[in-house]
């Protein structure tokens, strides 16, 4: 009884789909098509990305900077790092000039902050959180800037574009211009 129930329901589904007229077809047509569309035409989060590399020119990994709610986000892998904590910095300019990677300019500061989470005048959007570095080298970053975007009035992506750069040492979050956080080692123009 039960196979003939299913049958019965099987042999009604495909009369139905057979039924279709082509009025049915024209309208899935058009969903589709305005599905396709509205897809094609959705906004795209906003992305950059980095080849970072020491002042002898070695690559140390890639890093993305996506625009999201409140801020960017910065992710992705380093290796061949010294192991410890290092300031990670976005800077207003996109340039890396060896050895000392000063064209990268002052941190981003569209805001016109002091730098630092910890400073009751800070932070600077391009300040991040210190970058651990375990004893094979290795890196992993994955953080998100207290504001700031990259694109528009003030964004990242200007004219002049930006750069991500790690330093020697950690960042204390607190003193102005960079938190103690050393010379300037690693760099990546981000574009």
């Amino acid at each position: 009884m039960n196979s003939i129930l299913n049958r019965t329901i099987v042999l009604t589904a495909i009369a139905a789909l057979v039924g279709c007229t082509s009025a049915d077809n024209r309208a899935a047509d058009t969903l589709a098509t305005d599905s396709a569309s509205a897809a094609a035409t959705a906004p795209v989060a906003a992305t950059g990305t980095a080849e970072v590399r020491d002042a002898a020119g070695q690559t140390l990994g890639s890093l993305i900077v996506t625009e999201v709610e409140g801020g960017v986000s910065l992710s992705g892998m380093l290796h061949g790092v010294a192991p410890g904590e290092h300031g990670i910095h976005i800077h207003a300019v996109g340039s890396c000039d060896g050895p000392d990677f000063a064209s990268a300019g002052n941190h981003w500061n569209p805001d016109n902050r002091q730098h630092g989470s910890d400073n009751p005048d800070g932070p600077h959007a391009g300040d991040l959180a210190n970058v651990t570095v375990g004893a094979d080298s290795m890196a992993t970053i994955q953080q998100v800037t207290p504001g700031g975007m990259l694109q528009g009035d003030s964004g990242l992506l200007d004219a002049d574009g930006a750069a991500v750069v790690i330093h020697a040492g950690a960042d204390d979050y607190r003193t102005d211009p960079s938190g103690k956080s050393g010379d300037r080692i690693a760099c990546g123009v981000l574009g």
